[in-house]
This record gives structure tokens, C-alpha cells and sequence, in this order.
């Protein structure tokens, strides 16, 4: 090929095959443009960057960013025309690329930035080459190496412990280099070591806590702020009498003793062992006092967190009840869970209050927001609703009343919550919800179900647009049953809709065990864990007390919803499985057959569901009773059907199996009951 057919290969082609790349950087809107061999030398592929400078964060390490960024400060601080700088890059497979980045800084007419263009290449080469002819630089990189791995790993470190993991972790010694580790903070006036790690180090647990003073090399580093290095620990027993009897049991030689400062204030220690150490030269002295200054800084700022994560679990605990009160008939057992970050103190809660008349409330809420704030409001909003329920006001009423005291607080922030009235004698429960996740109820038999509850605007906000609704539905929970309350930090995962949560709740809920607090612990431990929101979780479970009878007298309860199509046939199998139980498997047919015909005429005629209830009676001859209790206050009516109507042959049908029925007053309805008499009894009534 002669050389007039060569290909043509543009500015592009040239830096990419010099293993370069360009960049145009818009310091106005801050977008970052990088050409397809620049991508590469980030070891970027196609559709893995969107043109921001911190979406590189997965390819350049905090720290090198944070020098590349000093560098680029300064240069346009300083005034001039380009800056240059080598900085290392974390490839997809782990390895550090040393890369290097040459721009150059356009200005207004001003002398302002506006504009930044230049190249990036793969400097790996070169700087290999370097330092094999450059052993100061080889110890230099390998201090930079070591410090760059600290700082990563501490980066993560959240609180005390974080950092104590990472230094005794299965990395922890290799990172220093070191054969034993022991990591101490400053307590008042003494020096507690709250971690170690080495083989031997545990002949150290007698001196764990310690006065603050020169009578251990590690607490005089910390009380002078100077390092002490020794290659010769059988040495140092002559100067630290105190630390002579541990000297021969610990089998190491050298020891570094170093301070931990932060903003000119020790905060600690940390004592690094060596063995067949001789001596400590200036870089390595240099490479601890680093790694000493990182830890420090790490240990500083989880201290600060762990303060202030003190400071915000308390004040959210004092804003919660002390107490819950124990009910005859009822186990009721709360859990919470505060949010993980610092003073990110939510504003859920939870109150359980004794009611007139022997029912019950209980709610559950959150107020918006994440702060110290949102914590202060729902003290006050939980007192407010508190003493409107003990009043005695309906649930609707309650809310509403809540709503108007939350808007005249004078704040920004709303609220939501599902409150409850429980009648622990009959079962009956009225519940309102202000924008909040309503209620999951387990049944005896293991299903669960999210029974519908009409909702209102949350509180707050009803008030402000004049709509202080909260329509009351009405549930029943027969014994055994149960009802859960919770806000939604226990149903939602971030990126996730939160269906998926409550189904999760839903399943958490069926296969967990069936008494109060086992069932919270279950849930709390189970799913808090799974999502690991960081958000505040506040769960109730209110559970009525199991009514089995008595060995000559049990009894069987289940509730059938108006809206649950599998609810009869289910009822129709408890009871046949019930008088199987209880041998008198001979009334199966006719006690289903009665209990068809109550059911059907509830669920038709009437505005909610019904509570079945089938027990045995000893007294004065065993026998059946069949309850049905329903809201309506509507008596039942015999008819007189024609050959050809489709209806009005219940009570003609009870009438033919059951020995007698007649109908109560229950409350806001009524209880239809009849009995079955065993065919080998005879009925004396």
C-alpha cells in the first residue's frame, strides 16, 4: 500500500492510539464530556457514564479524587492556564491504573472560568518504569497503596464499631503490616483498649482499662502526642515496670506506640507489634503517624455519630410511652425501631390508651420528616390524640379533632396515622386512617388479610383544605385473632413499589407464630433487617385472647368477610372439622346446612360480615349452639314461600334440623343462635 492510500487518521484516532483520550469540562452547568477513548481510559463502556464528574466516583477512589481536585482548585485559583496532575484509576476487574490528566483553563474576558479542556491517558507504563529505577518511589507508591486502602476502608466506617471491625478485621493486621494490634480511646480520666487482634494479644486483657498517665508507653503517647517506636520490647519493661510481666508472653519484638489526634486533641491510641522488627526507618515512621491520622479522623467522626445517635434514640424514646397497659382479654405488644443515621430521629409512634366502657384504642403514626423536629411535633400530636380518645369521641371524631390541633401547631409538617377502637368483650373494632397503611389482620387458621378502610387526608393537611373526613369502617376479631399496626418503614425498599413490602408483611405475618410478642418480634427482627431502610419502624400488635372453652365445654370462633368469596366454604370445613374433634361428627351435615342459611343471609342482606361462633354445651344435656352475630339490627321473619320462589326457606330449614334457634340483641346487632341435639342425647329444654 503506497502511503497516498493510507487510511486517513484524525486528532481522535492519533490519541487513541497513544492511549489517550479527551475531555471537555463545562464548569457552569458541570458537565464532564468525555470522548470514546477517554471512556476507555476510565475503563468506561458504552451507556456507563452520563456525563456527571461524580458518576466516575466508581472508577477514581475518593482519595485520588479528592488530590485530582486540589490540583484543578489550585490552578484556577492561582490564576493559571493549565494544571497537570497523576492520579490512580480502579478498572472493573480491581487493578489500580495510574492515569494522568493535563487541562487547560478558559477564561472570560473577566479572567473568570468557564471552561476546561484537555486529554487523559493510561500512565501505568511510565510510572512502573519509574519506579523500577526509583526505589524511594517504590516505597513512596507502597505507602500510598497502604494509606489508599485504609482510607477505603474507612470511608465506610459509620460508627466506634465500624472502625474497630475494619482494623481487627481478616485484613486489618495486613493493612498495617503489623503481627498484633491493640486499639484504645480516651475515657475521662483513663485509657480503655476496645479492640485487639493478634495471636498473642489477648495476654493484654489485664490492661483493657487503665489510668491516664506514663506508667504505659501507650498512654504516655497519648498524653505527650508523641509516637514512641522500639525495636527492643525486652527494653521497654525497664522504662514501663507495669508492662515488664506481659513482655515474654506476648512473643513480639517491636512496637509502635502511636497517638490518635484529632483537631489537636487526643482521642486515643493505637499500639502496633512487630516480630523480628529491627529497626523503624523515616518512612515508616511516616507511613504510621499517616495511618494514625486516618484512623483518628475515622474514630472522631463515628464518636460524633455515635453521640449523636445517643442524643436522638433518647429523645425519640422519651417522646414514646413508658408503659403499655395490660388488658384482661387482649395481648398487645409494640415495637420500634429508630432510624440509623445520626440525629435522623424520625417522627413515628405508637400509643396504646384504656377507653371507657372496657374497649381499647390503639394507633400507630408518623409525622413527615426526619429530624429532631418531626420528633418534638409528634410528642405533642401524640399527647393531643391521646386525650381526645380517652374522652370517649368516635374514632372520626378523633382525627379530626387531632387534625385541627396539628394545623394550629403552626408547622409545615403533616401527619398520618390509623387509629382503632377494640371492644375486647364482643370483638368489635371501629377504625378510621389518615393517609396512613391500614390495618393486616391474621385470622385463627393462619390467613391474613388487609381488610378495606375508606382514608382521609392525613393530619394537617385535612384541616388546611377543609376536608376533615375520616369514614369509620367496622371490623370484628373473634378470639385468637389478630391485628397489626405499622408504619411504612416496615414495608419499604428502596427501588421497590411498595406492594412488594406489604406482601412481604403479609407472608411474615402467616408464617410466624401466633402469640403478641412473638409475632412483633418476628416481624421486627425479620423485616427491618430485609430492608435496611434506615427509616424509623413503629409496629402494634393487638392479639384477642384465645377462647378454647374448656375440655367439656369447647368452643370455636371465625370471622366471615362480606367481601372474602372463599369465606363460606372455609367456615362450612372449621365447623366439620370442629365436631369431628369433638365426636359429634353426626351433626356435621345439619349444623353446616344452618350455618350455610345464617351466613348467606348476612352476607346478602346487611352491610358487613359475620362472626361465627360453634361451642358445646354440657349443661343440663350436651349439646350444640350455633352463633351467627351480625351488625344489623334487622330481626329474621319467617315467610311463607310460593312453589316457585328462590328464597325465604331459611328459617323453614333451620326450623326442620336444629332442635330450637331464637335471636338476641347484641350491641349495634344481633346474635341468630340455634342448637343441635346429639341423636343418642335426649333434649330436656
Amino acid at each position: 500500500m503506497s502511503g497516498r492510500d493510507w487510511p486517513v487518521i484524525g486528532p481522535a484516532e492519533r490519541l487513541a492510539l497513544n492511549r489517550m483520550g479527551s475531555f471537555d469540562w463545562d464548569l457552569q452547568s458541570g458537565i464532564f464530556e468525555l470522548d470514546r477513548a477517554g471512556m476507555a481510559v476510565f475503563d468506561l463502556g458504552p451507556g456507563e457514564y452520563d456525563g456527571r464528574p461524580e458518576s466516575l466516583s466508581s472508577r477514581v477512589p475518593p482519595e485520588e479524587r479528592l488530590r485530582l481536585d486540589a490540583a484543578v482548585d489550585q490552578a484556577i485559583e492561582s490564576g493559571r492556564s493549565s494544571y497537570g496532575a497523576y492520579f490512580q484509576v480502579r478498572r472493573r476487574n480491581g487493578i489500580r491504573q495510574w492515569t494522568h490528566a493535563r487541562g487547560r483553563i478558559l477564561r472570560d474576558a473577566q479572567g473568570n472560568p468557564y471552561r476546561v479542556v484537555g486529554i487523559v491517558r493510561n500512565a501505568s507504563t511510565e510510572l512502573t518504569e519509574f519506579t523500577v529505577i526509583s526505589p524511594l518511589e517504590a516505597g513512596r507508591q507502597r505507602m500510598t497503596a497502604m494509606v489508599q486502602s485504609t482510607t477505603e476502608a474507612l470511608s465506610k466506617a459509620v460508627t466506634v464499631d465500624d472502625v474497630t471491625a475494619v482494623l481487627t478485621g481478616t485484613s486489618g493486621l495486613e493493612r498495617f503490616g503489623a503481627d498484633g494490634l491493640a486499639l484504645a480511646l480516651v475515657d475521662g480520666s483513663a485509657l480503655k483498649i476496645i479492640a485487639m487482634s493478634g495471636t498473642s494479644m489477648e495476654v493484654l486483657a489485664d490492661l483493657k482499662l487503665n489510668r491516664l498517665d506514663e506508667s504505659l508507653p501507650l498512654a504516655e503517647a497519648v498524653l505527650t502526642q508523641q509516637p514512641r517506636f522500639v525495636t527492643s520490647l525486652s527494653d521497654l519493661a525497664g522504662r514501663f515496670p507495669k508492662l515488664a510481666p506481659y513482655v515474654r508472653r506476648l512473643g513480639l519484638d517491636a512496637a509502635a506506640f502511636l497517638p490518635l489526634v484529632a483537631q489537636a486533641r487526643p482521642i486515643g491510641g493505637l499500639a502496633l507489634f512487630y516480630r523480628g522488627r529491627t529497626s523503624f526507618p523515616a518512612e515508616d515512621r511516616a507511613l504510621c503517624l499517616g495511618l494514625a491520622g486516618i484512623v483518628a479522623q475515622s474514630l472522631q467522626r463515628a464518636i460524633l455519630f455515635d453521640q449523636e445517635r445517643e442524643f436522638a434514640t433518647s429523645l425519640q424514646a422519651s417522646m414514646l410511652p413508658r408503659h403499655i397497659p395490660e388488658f384482661a382479654g387482649a395481648e398487645i405488644a409494640v415495637r420500634y425501631h429508630a432510624a440509623w443515621s445520626g440525629r435522623e430521629v424520625g417522627g413515628d409512634w405508637y400509643d396504646v390508651i384504656a377507653l371507657p366502657r372496657g374497649r381499647v384504642g390503639i394507633v400507630v403514626g408518623d409525622v413527615q420528616g426526619h429530624d429532631t423536629h418531626a420528633a418534638a411535633i409528634m410528642g405533642q400530636l401524640r399527647i393531643a390524640l391521646r386525650a381526645y380518645a380517652a374522652e370517649g369521641h368516635d374514632p372520626s371524631t378523633v382525627l379530626a379533632r387531632a387534625s385541627r390541633f396539628l394545623a394550629e401547631l403552626d408547622t409545615e409538617r403533616f401527619a398520618t396515622c390509623t387509629y382503632a377502637q377494640v371492644d375486647l368483650e364482643s370483638g368489635g373494632v371501629r377504625a378510621v386512617r389518615a393517609g396512613h397503611l391500614g390495618p393486616l389482620i391474621r385470622h385463627t387458621d393462619g390467613r391474613v388479610g388487609w381488610p378495606n378502610l375508606r382514608g382521609g387526608l392525613p393530619l394537617g393537611l385535612a384541616t388546611v383544605f377543609e376536608d376533615e373526613e375520616f369514614p369509620e369502617s367496622r371490623l370484628d376479631l373473634v378470639p385468637g385473632e389478630s391485628l397489626i399496626l405499622c408504619t411504612d418503614g416496615l414495608v419499604e425498599e428502596p427501588g421497590l413499589d411498595i406492594t412488594a413490602g406489604m406482601d412481604a408483611l403479609a407472608d411474615a405475618v402467616r408464617t410466624g407464630p401466633a402469640e403478641g410478642g412473638a409475632l412483633a418480634d418476628h416481624l421486627s427482627d425479620r423485616l427491618w433487617q430485609r430492608w435496611g431502610t434506615g427509616d424509623d419502624v413503629a409496629l402494634l400488635v393487638l392479639r384477642r385472647a384465645p377462647d378454647p372453652g374448656t375440655h367439656r365445654a369447647p368452643r370455636i370462633h371465625q370471622y366471615v368477610h362480606q367481601a372474602d368469596p372463599e369465606g363460606l366454604a372455609e367456615a362450612r370445613t372449621a365447623l366439620r372439622h370442629a365436631l369431628e374433634d369433638w365426636g359429634l361428627e353426626a351433626l356435621a351435615d345439619d349444623v353446616e346446612l344452618a350455618a350455610g342459611e345464617l351466613l348467606v343471609n348476612v352476607l346478602l342482606h346487611t352491610e358487613g360480615g359475620a362472626v361465627l361462633t360453634l361451642e358445646v354445651l354440657p349443661e343440663p344435656v350436651r349439646r350444640v349452639r350455633l352463633w351467627v352475630k351480625d351488625r344489623s339490627s334487622v330481626r329474621p321473619r319467617r315467610r311463607s314461600p310460593g312453589e316457585a320462589a328462590t328464597s325465604g326457606r331459611g328459617l323453614l330449614m333451620i326450623d326442620a334440623v336444629a332442635a330450637r334457634w331464637g335471636v338476641e340483641p347484641r350491641g349495634e346487632g344481633k346474635a341468630v343462635w340455634c342448637e343441635f341435639v346429639p341423636p343418642d342425647a335426649g333434649f330436656g329444654g
